[in-house]
């Protein structure tokens, strides 16, 4: 939800941790990416040890859920 810190990791990738925030607070230098971003959205309403799949520019990537604070 809203406001909550999240780590992420991408395959064969390092974690990363980001806050979820509203549009108006998002700051990507600062790991706050908003919540109707496509990352933010896909995030919306999951658990820890969820895997999403994000439509991204670059294509479709898999982020795995590790941990949400």
């Amino acid at each position: 939800s809203v406001g909550s810190k999240i780590t992420i990791q991408e395959e064969n990738e390092e974690p990363e941790t980001y806050f979820l925030v509203g549009t108006k607070e998002a700051d990507p230098v600062e790991n706050k990416i908003s919540h109707a971003s496509p990352i933010g959205r896909a995030l919306l309403d999951k658990k820890v040890g969820d895997e999403v799949t994000v439509k991204t520019p670059g294509g479709e990537i898999i982020l795995k859920i590790l941990e949400i604070c």
